[in-house]
């Protein structure tokens, strides 16, 4: 029940984006009525043609050649129109399909990071590139074969009925059968290809994975799981891919069935009615040549309700995608923050990711513009939490946060996150040149600026031993560099723009002791008159931050400067000092 609802919910969606071109669509009627009619009057022309051709030295060659005549017209406006038509299809398939990528793919860009974050990059991947595919081969399909099809079905029998009631008459009633067994085949096929859309789906995301991180597989020895995993899915796509084609293999056959039926039907009343005289031997063959024409649609109609099927199926998983709840709407009369001063509170701020599992409770905050403060604490505390609210990634559930007195829901996501400048762990490249990934944030700098930026996060020296400096192409991701390189670029980017506020969440984790020591000396700089908020797992990168928080449990259990928390001689000291020891040791 529910798969037929959603089937029904998904025709018409798609017949509301087949609306926009409703020219083309009519365009495309008048020019498969034109090939239908005549493709069918041709048969009648043939018939006369062998009419004419009474025996042998009884031909009349005038009128045969008269007749040759039309049908070489007919041939000529048939192929024309049939060209035509096929130019408005897939013009009409083509820019529905543009349309519908082009939603998914802008609601994927106004999706809360929590979709993002609960569900496989690959199978999102999937419904926006290969399930599109596939809907965009099942609609062509049908605008194709299948308008033409049911016109073709619906003229043969004007044109019987016209010649012969009686024999038209078992011609219909030997019809149904075949439209008893493609529905048949049809409510199995849509279940199946549902099912290989979804399992694909799944296994474009463990591909993904493991690509993705094939160095982590390796290193853990994960191949024979990955393998195992991998089979499985497999092989479950595998069945149902047969089942689906299964079914869909078995219309043919069976509707070519129903069809020698109604030939041979067609045959045999014929051939009485040619032998009592109510026939000609050219009436004879246009009416079989309409019984071959009227039955041949339903082979094609068939397979383009399988096809069709495996297109709404796709659809359907498309349709979800747009169908999620994006990031909630901004208030008309919502701010633009221009050049924040920098004050932020947290006030009573609650959050978490699970509703049954608190994260944040009642947590409290306020620094001033130009603080500098750190967040330290054991893993899953909760300080990317932090920096996930502040940069409004993440709605709070209760409390509020606030940038300049101003609370940043009653304030444009762009404009707040333009007053930032964020630094990860994890680094992020695009395909393309080094400057415009240092340009990233700002498209509009020079090449001095550029340059300018690179030399503060150290970045310049090794750009400039590249082969084409900073016009040297990196991959995605930024694979022919080290973490370390990926890592200065991307501090560079922000050196480079200069907001307000920065964030910097544990931003030199994979660079050298050396470097480090000139990046914090580059960043201290940056930071003056910045409210900075810093993330950092070595507390001895910290010393100098005007305030440290220390998180546990998603709250904050001590605040203060690096003496006042040693002084104090808990958590944070414990922490401190079990790092110092440890880098002791190790020395």
């Amino acid at each position: 029940m529910q798969s037929k609802e959603t089937e029904r919910t998904t025709i018409k969606r798609v017949l509301r984006y087949i609306s926009k071109y409703s020219f083309l669509v009519i365009l495309s009627l008048l020019l498969a009525v034109v090939t239908v009619v005549t493709t069918l009057y041709t048969p009648i022309l043939t018939g006369r043609a062998i009419d004419e051709i009474v025996g042998k030295g009884a031909v009349n060659f005038a009128n045969l050649f008269a007749i040759l005549k039309k049908i070489a017209v007919l041939i000529l406006i048939t192929g024309t129109a049939q060209w035509l038509m096929n130019i408005c299809n897939n013009r009409i398939t083509f820019r529905v399909v543009k349309d519908v990528r082009t939603k998914a793919f802008f609601h994927l860009e106004n999706l809360p990071l929590r979709y993002i974050d609960s569900h496989p990059y690959g199978d999102v991947v999937s419904r926006v590139i290969a399930d599109i595919d596939q809907f965009s081969d099942g609609l062509l399909m049908g605008f194709t074969q299948f308008f033409s099809g049911i016109l073709t079905i619906l003229g043969t029998l004007i044109f019987m009925f016209s010649i012969n009631a009686k024999i038209a008459l078992v011609v219909v009633i030997i019809t149904p059968v075949s439209l008893v067994v493609a529905s048949y085949i049809a409510k199995k096929t849509y279940t199946m290809f549902q099912k290989q859309s979804q399992t694909r789906g799944e296994l474009t995301g463990l591909i993904n994975e493991m690509v993705e991180n094939q160095t982590v597989v390796q290193a853990f020895g994960y191949e024979d799981e990955a393998i195992s995993r991998f089979e499985t899915i497999n092989e479950e796509l595998a069945g149902h891919s047969l089942k689906a084609i299964f079914f869909s293999s078995l219309t043919n056959p069976c509707t070519r069935f129903v069809n020698s039926l109604v030939y041979a039907g067609v045959c045999l009343f014929g051939a009485i009615a040619v032998v009592n005289g109510h026939l000609t031997v050219g009436i004879l063959s246009s009416f079989l040549s309409y019984a071959n024409q009227y039955t041949k649609p339903f082979n094609e109609i068939s397979g383009v309700v399988t096809e069709l099927q495996n297109a709404l199926a796709c659809a359907a998983r498309v349709f979800e995608l747009i169908d999620e709840e994006p990031l909630s709407k901004e208030p008309l009369n919502a701010t633009v923050l221009m050049d924040a001063e920098g004050s932020v509170e947290m006030d009573h701020v609650a959050f978490s990711y699970v509703p049954e599992q608190n994260l944040i409770t009642d947590f409290n905050l306020k620094v001033k513009p130009g603080q500098r403060i750190a967040i330290v604490g054991p893993t899953g505390c909760g300080k990317s939490t932090v920096i996930n609210l502040l940069m409004r990634f993440y709605d709070v559930d209760d409390g509020c946060v606030r940038v300049d007195g101003t609370d940043i829901r009653d304030m444009t996501r762009r404009s707040l996150r333009e007053n930032y400048g964020m630094v990860l762990q994890e680094t992020w490249l695009k395909a393309g040149t080094i400057r415009e990934n240092i340009a990233y944030g700002y498209p509009d700098a020079t090449d001095e600026e550029i340059i300018k930026a690179a030399k503060a996060a150290h970045a310049h020296s090794f750009i400039e031993r590249m082969s084409d400096g900073y016009d040297t192409v990196i991959t995605e991701e930024g694979g022919n560099l080290s973490q370390g390189q990926k890592q200065l670029l991307c501090i560079a980017r922000v050196m480079l723009k200069l907001p307000p506020m920065l964030i910097l969440d544990e931003a030199t984790s994979s660079i050298d002791t050396r470097t480090e020591i000139r990046i914090q000396k580059a960043f201290a700089k940056m930071m003056e008159g910045r409210t900075s908020f810093i993330v950092a797992h070595r507390l001895s990168t910290i010393k100098e931050a005007d305030r440290i928080l220390v998180m546990k449990a998603g709250n904050i259990i001590e605040q203060g400067t690096h003496e006042e928390l040693l002084a104090q001689g808990g958590f944070y000291a414990e922490l401190y000092n079990s790092q110092y020891i440890n880098t002791a040791t190790a020395g």
